[in-house]
């Protein structure tokens, strides 16, 4: 049996895919409610194709409960956020669930870790811990390498590393894996699985980085940065990603800011490239202020930002460049934009609208920060308002961009 610790964005759909593949699993997480809603029958965020996964994996056996279980299989897939000071990785969740496990695991029981951790977590903060205990127990790493709006399909479909300091142990887990996953897994040592899912995360993030700087000086020059970043493209080893009102999500958004907090001077590129998208939403602010003084918009409560989630089509509202935003405005005492998003259907910010037309007639200028598939598909009800588009996907007369 397989328990799966932690049932958010990651957990669960690990745990059902075990579960529908054949796998004996119990899926634990220390919140009542979202265990009560999942023994209920039913899914705890939006996710294509996880209903499916889920009613498969309940057929299967799956079970949910609030208690950690003896067995001699763990998957921890908690949280680690970071510390906003020192930039260096929270790992106090990862540590929590690792001493529950211990109190329950049997002798020779394997702990995986899918949580993401910066460089050498598991030595400082894990082992420790796993060596008070009196039984034999073994560390494996194994980060999570999924995206939500894709869940499913990346499960299955992408390569997998297994970090590993016993050979016999690492190919254990990469059966494991294999009941469900079709791409290559690779065995390696605990540091450097650490290492690559930080390093993979962060070459998006500086590269999103330059796609954003690009963007701030093709502004102050009146220069189109998507007819430049375009044509650049078209040269065979050139691949400009496009700029945005920030990034959001508990991958790109966190995970480069370790290696800031544990290498700080070593890091340059990579602690600047963190600032340069962390002052995108406040880079948008001020487009807004711009816009409305060309415009003659005097009413701040008549400004829309449309989309709460980090990316399009998700109801993932982690670290979105919306929320921060809002964030910024607060700090400067501003009242705060009106905002509509269709994925988040209960009331999560002040002035939250949830009905599309509703939230058009209160607004003269909307700002498209999340290029949700609605927007897309209802762009022509945009006429006759004033539109800052972050997404590049507006096509309208007089619309503005980064």
């Amino acid at each position: 049996m397989v328990n799966v610790i932690g049932l958010g964005y990651i957990g669960l759909p690990t745990a059902l895919m075990l579960a529908a593949n054949g796998v004996e699993v119990v899926g634990t997480d220390y919140n009542k409610d979202l265990v009560k809603t999942l023994n209920e029958g039913r899914t705890t965020f939006k996710e294509k194709g996880i209903d499916e996964l889920f009613h498969r994996a309940v057929k299967s056996g799956i079970r949910f409960t609030v208690e950690y279980q003896q067995t001699d299989i763990y998957i921890i897939s908690v949280p680690t956020p970071y510390d906003k000071f020192s930039k260096k990785v929270d790992a106090s969740m990862v540590v929590a669930a690792v001493q529950e496990v211990l109190r329950v695991a049997v002798n020779e029981s394997i702990i995986v870790i899918e949580s993401t951790v910066s460089p050498g977590t598991i030595d400082r903060y894990v082992k420790p811990e796993v060596e008070k205990s009196t039984k034999r127990i073994y560390l494996v790493h194994a980060p999570e390498r999924i995206i939500p709006g894709n869940m499913i399909y990346e499960l299955v479909h992408n390569n997998r590393t297994i970090g590993a300091e016993n050979i016999v142990v690492g190919e254990k887990i990469r059966e494991l894996y294999k009941s469900f996953c079709e791409g290559e897994i690779v065995i390696t040592d605990l540091r450097t699985a650490e290492m690559t899912k930080v390093v993979e995360n962060t070459y998006r993030a500086v590269n999103i980085a330059f796609a954003n700087e690009l963007a701030k000086i093709c502004r102050h020059d009146n220069l189109d940065v998507y007819e430049i970043i375009n044509i650049c493209n078209m040269h065979p080893r050139v691949n400009i990603l496009q700029p945005g009102p920030g990034v959001g999500g508990h991958c790109i958004s966190v995970d480069p800011w370790f290696l800031v907090g544990d290498y700080p001077s070593l890091a340059k590129v990579i602690d600047e490239s963190m600032k340069t998208n962390d002052s995108m939403p406040g880079f948008v602010l001020n487009r807004i202020y711009e816009i409305m003084l060309e415009n003659n918009l005097t009413d701040i409560s008549r400004v829309g930002l449309y989309g709460l989630t980090y990316k399009a089509n998700v109801d993932d509202m982690r670290e979105s460049p919306t929320l921060q935003l809002l964030e910024n405005q607060a700090r400067h005492l501003a009242p705060g934009l009106k905002v509509y998003d269709p994925f988040i259907t209960i009331n999560t910010v002040p002035n939250q609208y949830h009905d599309f037309n509703e939230f058009l007639d209160a607004i003269d200028l909307i700002v498209i920060m999340v290029d949700h598939n609605e927007i897309r598909e209802n762009i022509l009800s945009l006429k006759g308002k004033v539109v800052l588009d972050c997404r590049h996907i507006c096509d309208l007369p007089g619309v503005y961009y980064l």
